[in-house]
């Protein structure tokens, strides 16, 4: 048996997890269901929906390179006093596609804090190897080609905003062929401040619909467009902007929310929210040093 070592804290994790679901029941129970037809049978897993979530969750900060490995090297031989009614693996893959709505409802209560300084970036998340796409068939009509200062890549893309502190803030999954500008107005509803952008977010109009809402954005300028004149502490977050790249980096290198193997639209949007939620109990995040100690000795006007 193979000996975990992970980045997360696994009891922290449930415990969190647990008590969101029951709230939810909680709640659920409140809200008047459909009528079932008559003599139906609900039937239900003997492993409640809070374990199969940090199971999943577990997995993205393991350090192990394949789900399966994970639940039978180490959940099943491991994990069995924690959690006395594991189900085999085969079974328990059919009941992840059930923690998807709750995944992403417990993912949005693990958002960081909005501290006025925003950075904004789309990474590509590929679903095959580029030659393999006129064959792939598990996304087919739900995947595009797109392409990026690396090249070409097919499948999706994911949106991210971070704060200054790597903590998540809003993230948007589209097709790869989606411009990056177009998901920013609905992924900032929430936000205020400045918001840093490489030069794919570059538009007038874009600009003024969120200075209207009080979020400034600031990108860098292409060479063939006039100068401006930019306040030093923005030309110095620009500069910062790396970080969400870095994020980028964690998210694919540690919690693995890109790779080749799904089988399913469902189990693949589990493993992305799994992966999401898992970055959020990292203990080291990528973070800026907003105000480096030399800092305060410069001029107020270039502020």
């Amino acid at each position: 048996m193979s000996t975990i070592v992970s980045h997360l804290d696994i009891t922290q994790i449930f415990c969190d997890v647990d008590d969101f679901c029951h709230q939810w029941e909680n709640l659920w129970r409140q809200v008047p269901q459909l009528p079932s037809t008559m003599g139906e049978r609900r039937s239900q897993s003997r492993m409640h929906l809070s374990e199969v979530m940090t199971i999943v969750i577990a997995f993205h900060g393991s350090g192990y390179k394949t789900f399966k490995e994970f639940y039978t090297l180490q959940v099943l031989p491991g994990w069995r006093q924690a959690f006395p009614n594991l189900v085999s693996y085969t079974r328990f893959v059919e009941l992840m596609p059930w923690c998807l709505m709750l995944l992403c409802c417990f993912l949005h209560t693990r958002t960081g804090e909005i501290t006025g300084i925003s950075f904004i970036d789309s990474t590509p998340i590929n679903v095959c190897h580029n030659a393999r796409a006129h064959s792939h068939k598990v996304f087919k009509g739900l995947v595009k080609w797109g392409k990026n200062s690396v090249g070409w890549h097919f499948g999706f893309k994911l949106h991210l905003i971070i704060n200054d502190c790597g903590e998540l803030l809003a993230f948007s999954l589209t097709p790869a062929n989606i411009d990056d500008r177009k998901p920013v107005p609905d992924m900032t509803k929430d936000l205020i401040g400045k918001l840093f952008g490489d030069r794919g977010y570059i538009s007038q109009k874009l600009f003024e619909e969120l200075y209207q809402r009080g979020l400034h954005l600031i990108t860098k300028s292409k060479k063939k467009m006039k100068n401006r004149l930019v306040k030093m502490i923005d030309k110095i977050l620009l500069r910062k902007r790396a970080v969400i790249e870095s994020v980028n980096d964690h998210l694919k290198n540690i919690c693995q929310i890109e790779h080749s193997r799904h089988r399913s639209p469902f189990n693949f949007l589990v493993n992305l929210m799994a992966g999401l939620a898992a970055y959020t109990y990292l203990p080291k995040k990528p973070s800026i040093d907003i105000y480096p100690k030399d800092l305060p000795a410069l001029p107020p006007v270039i502020f």
